[in-house]
């Protein structure tokens, strides 16, 4: 996405009520990754939590040295900044920065998310249901997180993940990714920049059966 579009996109979610909103960085240039995060700050403002995602693109050396440049812009986190298997490394980081560092999308097992938290390696978990075994695994996560004090914003699907974190004290923020939209009859309810969970039983995906069948190959 260009500058532009990621301003436009920016303005669009603070001018709907959105608490904040997300940017993927990792260029070759950290000058470019900070003149892009800088036109979106400069144009929402300090209030709209900026958060940033670097997918596992950078090593420990160059994650603090860029998140030391990106420091004026008040990111509300640094997310998966390192490979998911380098614990050490998130480490090195969250003691360089006073930035949260969010990790959880890679990781499939409680006991990976028991390691980060132990060690001071993470301050936002954001467990995916799909990847780390279920709800009963996801639960386990959030509230082993909730003993660390820390917050819980889940990975995808936000249908489901959305009735999950309303059931935790520490659910922050569900990220909003419309792609089943095409194949469901309805999708999340967005109130005044809030997400709202459904109260229909079920996971709160409503699957469109035709539309799914008008999209298979033979």
């Amino acid at each position: 996405m260009s500058t532009e579009e990621l301003v436009a996109g920016a303005k669009a979610a603070a001018t709907a009520g959105w608490g904040g909103v997300k940017v993927k960085i990792g260029k070759p240039d950290a000058s470019e990754d900070l003149e892009r995060l800088t036109a979106v700050r400069e144009a929402v403002g300090p209030r709209l939590d900026l958060m940033v995602d670097a997918n596992q693109s950078m090593t420990a050396a160059e994650a603090v040295r860029r998140v030391a440049r990106l420091d004026p812009l008040d990111l509300f986190w640094l997310e998966e900044p390192l490979p998911a298997d380098d614990v050490s490394g998130h480490v090195r980081l969250a003691a360089a920065t006073a930035v949260p560092i969010a990790v959880g999308e890679s990781l499939y097992s409680i006991a990976q998310f028991r390691d980060y938290l132990h060690r001071g390696a993470a301050s936002i978990v954001q467990p995916d249901v799909a990847r780390v075994g279920g709800i009963t695994p996801w639960l386990k996560v959030a509230h082993l997180a909730e003993t660390f004090n820390v917050d819980v914003c889940p990975h995808f699907l936000m249908e489901l993940h959305v009735s999950l974190a309303a059931a935790v004290p520490n659910g922050r923020y569900v990220e909003h990714i419309p792609q089943l939209r095409a194949i469901t009859r309805t999708g999340l309810a967005v109130e005044n920049g809030h997400a709202v969970a459904p109260e229909t039983p079920g996971l709160g995906i409503d699957w469109d059966r035709d539309a799914m069948d008008d999209r298979r190959t033979s």
